[in-house]
């Protein structure tokens, strides 16, 4: 044994000698005057990038410590794997071995990520083509490649880094990645609950262990981000409901042998239900101490929820801020009394320091103009901080629409305790838009319609778009323009060119044609900071083109007022909008009144409409919709309702299962005329596709719709209102919302047109 320690030794020592030696030998050299630098070895890199990086020029004179820095500087440059220096007489050659650079990176086996993906995150950290090959660099990307495989479930995935040299000191780099199956849950048990039985708990979980829709949900692959959300929501589900001392003991998470499935056990510890006995305030309310109490969300005698608790504390904390005091500090002390099962929370606050705003500055904004989100906020520099108006503020820039996601920080100024800074931070998202929309009828067959809009165009928060229909029957070209801020208070100038071309239906017989073309402005005065008034005004132009089996209503009208009428509408108009999205709407109100008064031209008349909407959140899943539209229209100076200006129902936006602008009254020849009034009524139950738990992004509904067109003369008459129900899908896809509706009429006269299938589609870029 100690014969092998000795010979251990020695030959260590032997090593140790033989490194020093090598480390010596590339730069030991007695010291000389350099009369000339000559680099040997190298293949693609440039002499000059030698001399620059070299702490050492012709005429200093070479030593052991220059010698030594001038061989950690090139090896800086991470493009030589060797570097010698030898002594030529007074001549320095640096002799170096160039790193192989890349000539391709590629992926093979990998189905789960994006191959160009791939090659773009490779880029980033420096292994693209044309970079010296580092094998440290490949070891960490072969790393980070199967921790994101990790994330996603594949816990069987295997990568291999090959490595291939070719010609010119070049190598091929591939990832080879044995992905295997993802890794699916299997089992999740709940112990430890008692109030609440183990299936109502897992159905509050976002994982689950999967069903027929899985492969779009993929709800059964497990995450550790995803565990931890949901770990969170059964805590505040007990919480919610009086179980203060709720806990989570421990998680355990098992793989199988084959990697392939998961079990995940939650052991939990509930508690004793507490009732809240009572609210108290402590501390300094600055003696409004009643507007504070007002705001107090806890009930007494209720059990114990965190939500309120929380709201009240929040309240607290935002009604401070309407004073001033950005840093006030509120927190809800629970007195547990356990033998009664109750509990009194003592809100204890401290006001702290009055503050004001210094500087407002704006981030994550890289497209967007800052005057864009600026003049948006009513909370200024240099005024007293406002939660209030920070809040408002907060919101007039999220109701944009150009950002996913709107954030206001408050920021101390060191050394000035009175001040603050507000940072904005923004998440821009595609402000354009492509929307795509398809109909199907026995009458039209199909119907395509078109449309581009950029509502953020240049950065700039103005609006420009172009509509397209392409229907046989019905074509339509608009171009419109909008500037939210035409004048510096606010108001908005819009400016629209159209033209519309209405033919009749194939079945309906008949080459004639309605031409409408026109411009109109519109102006935007806000009044309030949710109410919009409108006002505006325009031109149109309106010919009747006459051919084969033209309806007598519109030959009775041209031959009174012409083949060609004009009309100079005025409009007015108001909007209020509290709705909490307006993609996938789940809460809240969104009204509408437009109307329009010819005042001069061969048409006169005076056209109104009001539409009501209301979603309803029932519960969580549970979303039911109100929608309510009302048209009305009414002729001027002893002339009748242009034909013209008729209000149209039927099919997609009012009555669904009828072909669309069919409802009304009809001429002799069979044709739609439309109406001078227009009743709509539309209810709707949304709730998550089956299979698809808590995801909105894909919903099922179904519908009732009722509505009907009455003509010049006619009343609102219930009894002839049609009616349909049916059923839908709505679903944010990656080409995005997508919408199909399929109704079949349940109250209908003869004559009706049906149109059971409709969907749209639309797409960002």
């Amino acid at each position: 044994m100690k014969k092998n320690i000795q010979r251990f030794g020695v030959r260590t020592a032997c090593a140790v000698a033989a490194m020093i030696f090598a480390a010596q030998a590339a730069w030991a050299l007695e010291p000389f005057k350099v009369q000339d630098i000559r680099v040997e070895g190298l293949q693609r890199v440039e002499p000059g990038t030698i001399f620059a990086s070299m702490p050492m020029r012709v005429g200093d004179d070479y030593n052991d410590e220059k010698g030594a820095a001038a061989i950690r500087a090139l090896f800086a440059l991470g493009l030589f794997k060797d570097v010698r220096l030898e002594a030529n007489g007074n001549v320095l050659v640096v002799v170096v071995q160039e790193r192989p650079t890349i000539a391709d990176v590629d992926f093979a086996g990998s189905r789960e990520f994006d191959k160009d993906a791939l090659k773009k995150s490779m880029r980033d950290i420096g292994l693209t083509d044309g970079r010296p090959f580092d094998k440290a660099l490949a070891d960490r990307a072969e790393q980070e490649l199967k921790r994101q495989y990790l994330n996603k479930s594949f816990y069987a995935a295997d990568v291999v880094t090959t490595v291939t040299p070719i010609e010119r000191n070049r190598v091929n780099l591939t990832f080879t990645v044995i992905e295997g199956a993802p890794a699916r849950i299997n089992e999740i048990r709940i112990v430890g609950n008692k109030a609440f039985s183990e299936s109502t708990l897992k159905g509050l979980l976002e994982q689950d262990t999967g069903g027929w829709l899985s492969w779009y949900t993929k709800s059964d692959r497990y995450a550790r981000s995803k565990l931890n959300a949901d770990l969170e929501t059964l805590r505040s589900y007990y919480l919610q409901r009086g179980y203060l001392e709720f806990r989570i003991d421990s998680t355990q998470v098992a793989i199988s042998p084959d990697k392939e499935g998961i079990s995940v056990t939650v052991n939990v510890s509930e508690g004793e239900r507490y009732v809240v006995s009572g609210v108290q305030l402590e501390g300094n309310y600055l003696e409004r101490e009643d507007e504070f109490k007002s705001l107090v969300k806890i009930v007494p005698g209720e059990p114990y929820n965190a939500d309120q608790v929380a709201e009240t504390t929040k309240a607290f904390s935002d009604h401070f801020s309407n004073f001033g005091f950005a840093f006030a500090r509120v927190e809800a002390v629970p007195e547990i009394d356990r033998p009664n099962n109750r509990v009194n929370l003592v809100v204890q606050a401290e006001p702290s320091r009055r503050a004001y705003v210094r500087r407002i500055n704006v981030a994550g904004n890289n497209r967007t103009r800052d005057e864009v989100v600026r003049r948006e906020f009513r909370q200024f520099e240099a005024s007293w901080y406002d939660g209030d108006k920070i809040k408002l503020s907060r919101d007039r820039v999220d109701r944009l629409g150009y950002f996913t996601d709107v954030n206001v920080e408050t920021q101390e100024v060191p050394g000035a305790p009175d001040q603050v800074d507000l940072l904005i931070t923004v998440a821009e998202k595609p402000t354009g838009s492509l929307q795509l929309g398809a109909g199907f009828s026995s009458a039209e067959k199909v119907s395509l319609s078109f449309a581009i809009k950029q509502e953020n165009a240049f950065g700039s928060g103005n609006y420009l778009g172009v509509e397209v229909n392409t229907s046989k029957y019905r074509r339509t070209l608009v171009f419109s323009t909008t500037n939210p801020y035409f004048t510096a208070d606010g108001v908005s100038r819009t400016l629209d060119v159209y033209y519309r071309t209405d033919k009749p239906y194939e079945d309906q017989g008949g080459n004639y044609e309605l031409v409408t073309k026109g411009a109109s402005i519109r102006f935007g005065v806000p009044f309030s900071e949710t109410d919009t008034v409108f006002f505006g005004g325009g031109m149109e132009q309106i010919a009747i083109k006459p051919g084969t089996n033209i309806p007598a209503a519109y030959l009775n009208y041209a031959d009174r007022f012409g083949y060609n009428s004009t009309a100079v509408p005025l409009t007015i108009g108001w909007s209020r909008d509290n709705r909490d999205s307006a993609l996938a709407p789940n809460s809240g109100r969104y009204q509408r009144f437009n109307s329009e008064w010819s005042v001069a031209g061969d048409a006169r008349y005076v056209r109104a409409n009001y539409q009501y909407q209301q979603y309803v959140p029932l519960n969580k899943k549970f979303t039911l919709a109100f929608n309510g539209e009302l048209g009305l229209g009414k002729a001027m100076n002893n002339r009748p309702f242009p034909v013209f200006k008729n209000f149209y129902s039927g099919g997609l936006g009012s009555v669904r299962g009828f072909d669309q602008g069919t409802l009304g009254p009809r001429d002799v020849t069979g044709a739609s005329l439309g109406g001078p009034k227009k009743v709509t009524l539309n209810a709707e139950l949304m709730a998550p596709f089956p299979g698809a738990g808590n995801d909105r992004t894909l919903r099922v509904f179904t519908f009732v719709d009722v509505g009907n067109v009455y003509g010049d003369g006619e009343k609102i008459s219930f009894s002839e209102m049609r009616a349909s129900a049916g059923v839908g899908l709505s679903w944010i896809s990656p080409l995005g919302p997508l919408r199909i509706a399929f109704a079949q009429p349940i109250r209908k006269f003869a004559g009706d047109r049906i149109q059971k299938l409709q969907f749209q589609i639309g797409t960002s870029f």
